[in-house]
């Protein structure tokens, strides 16, 4: 009998197979007394297991690239925090075996972080993957993961870690669904990133039986379960007839009226490019530079090595404008030379822009670098920080830029309220305005982003969200300045529309979501667009919103 479930959509498309489960189990090693004269050799194990599951984290974050590659850099910066590895090596010491030391000295980290409130509960799943990675290889057991399968599947997880995401093969993994993430968590961000239509947040997806038929649409959140011939039919008609629109559509993004917004691209570093201009980028709305910084916890990458890596996105795009945001390290991406590591509530505390002022060299250094990378290319360079608070911290971003010698565009990325409410002010000392509105959710509702039981209120439908989105939108039309969107609401087709009538002067998004945006815009006038704005602002809830846009721009 066909029943339908709803979670959170996260990758548009459908997929239509039989259910496999991922290997979830959590291996816990038996508790036994080694004597002493065994601590050395079950020292070396560990270190040896450490080693080898951090390199293998970076293959994998290598053949994967992009930003895959910075997700998968950082957890091999966990396996090997000298912290962990000192409380393992203390353990072993006092009789533990080498895998049973492993297990506990993680359990008692996660605990620890557990215990902040779960504001690094994104960081709480990475942990457990990375433990389970090493003491698997202590046990000497296969790794729980994706399953062996010779037939394409839809692939069901409490959670995915980014090591399994990164590297999943579309020819065989239909779409997946998972009971925990949000809209954006490292899975919705990877799934994008490889097109497979993904839906998060589903309870209870664990119970789905292996083996029963499903069908995922990836737009709506909705998994159909044992779907009839008529329901697998007209899915799999609406995903032609998609398909059709996307192939047909092409060129600058523009609403059918011709107001153009520009479709950007957000990149992780110079792997992520080619997927861009395949997909028609008009340029690069975010340029995320930590891929560089996380080759290395303890030092910033040379002057000379960022210049060639900036250069060569910068290179894909003559006469196409590239927004790039400088090092945005703290909270989930700690640098051991940047950040505190004894800050009770990091997402809180010294990130982002912050961190920068507070290291200034390590800010001159990336703004020469962009300097010299952009010398005598035809490109629109525009910098921007992030966490930006208020005037004062626009001030010293522009007065840092200008030092440098930096000849760009300086803004500031909204994603703190403060921002938003004030941004006419920022916008006396920036040239733009970028909208960043995962942060910006998680900050306005107290939400972490990671947090699969508050997804609701990570929803970028929210009302509250939309008001801030086009306070910021209004301020930025008055100074006569642009206001961008960088956050994956961007990669929501109709939402995409309700921002452009909210104001925003460009969207960036996934190279994936590029051709469904811009085919939803090209259907739509400008004064739709604002109308459905309006009444999503009306609506009380995020669905209520959603519905409220979607009845204008459907014309109901």
């Amino acid at each position: 009998m066909e029943t339908t479930l709803r979670g959170v959509g996260v990758s548009h498309g459908v997929a239509i197979g039989e259910v496999r489960h991922m290997g979830t189990a959590v291996l816990e090693p038996p508790a036994r007394q080694i004597p002493a004269d065994e601590a050395p050799r079950e020292q070396g194990r560990a270190r040896q297991a450490v080693e080898a599951v951090a390199a293998d984290l970076v293959a994998r974050g290598n053949l994967a690239g992009g930003e895959a590659q910075a997700v998968l850099e950082a957890q091999a910066m966990m396996a090997q925090d000298p912290e962990l590895m000192a409380d393992v090596e203390r353990r072993i010491a006092v009789g533990s075996t080498a895998e049973r030391a492993v297990y506990d000295a993680f359990a008692a980290y996660r605990a620890l972080l557990a215990g902040a409130g779960d504001y690094l509960a994104g960081r709480v799943a990475d942990l457990d993957d990375v433990r389970n990675r090493i003491v698997a290889r202590l046990l000497g057991v296969p790794m729980p993961g994706v399953p062996d399968s010779d037939e394409p599947y839809v692939l069901i997880a409490r959670d995915l870690a980014p090591a399994d995401t990164a590297l999943l093969d579309p020819t065989l993994v239909l779409g997946f669904v998972t009971e925990e993430g949000g809209p954006t968590s490292h899975s919705a961000i990877l799934a994008r990133a490889l097109g497979v239509p993904a839906v998060v947040a589903l309870p209870g997806a664990g119970d789905l039986v292996e083996g029963t038929l499903i069908a995922v649409d990836g737009s709506t959140g909705e998994i159909f379960v044992s779907p009839s011939e008529e329901k697998r039919a007209e899915l799999t008609r609406a995903a032609e007839e998609r398909r059709a629109v996307l192939a047909a559509s092409s060129g600058p993004g523009a609403t059918s009226d011709g107001h153009k917004v520009p479709l950007l691209a957000n990149v992780g570093g110079p792997a992520d490019v080619p997927a861009a201009v395949e997909a028609g980028a008009e340029g690069v709305g975010l340029f995320r530079t930590e891929f560089l910084f996380l080759d290395d916890s303890t030092q910033a990458p040379s002057e000379e090595k960022q210049v060639e890596a900036y250069r060569q996105v910068l290179e894909a795009f003559p006469e196409g404008r590239v927004v790039v945001r400088v090092l945005d390290a703290g909270a989930d991406k700690p640098l051991d030379f940047l950040t505190p590591a004894d800050e009770p509530n990091p997402a809180l505390g010294v990130r982002g822009l912050r961190t920068l002022l507070d290291h200034p060299e390590v800010l001159r250094t990336q703004l020469t670098a962009l300097a010299k990378a952009s010398e005598g290319l035809p490109v629109y360079l525009e910098v921007m920080a992030p966490m930006v608070a208020d005037r004062l911290d626009a001030k010293a971003f522009a007065d840092a830029c200008r030092e440098a010698g930096l000849r760009a565009k300086f803004g500031a990325m909204v994603e703190i309220p403060s921002a938003a409410l004030r941004a006419r002010s920022i916008l006396q000392e920036v040239e733009f305005l970028s909208l960043g509105t995962n942060d910006l959710a998680q900050y306005t509702f107290a939400a972490d982003r990671q947090v699969g039981a508050v997804s609701r209120l990570q929803d970028p439908w929210q009302p509250a969200l939309l008001d801030l989105v086009a306070a910021s939108a209004e301020a930025a039309q008055a100074e006569g300045k642009s206001c961008g969107v960088c956050g994956e609401a961007a990669s929501d087709p109709l939402l995409a529309c309700v921002l452009a009538g909210l104001g925003v002067t460009s969207l960036s998004m996934g190279a994936a979501s590029i051709p469904y945006v811009r085919a939803t815009l090209a259907k739509h006038t400008l004064a739709q667009c604002e109308r459905a704005a309006s009444a999503a602002r009306a609506a009380d809830t995020a669905e209520d919103a959603r519905r409220a846009a979607q009845a204008v721009l459907s014309g109901e």
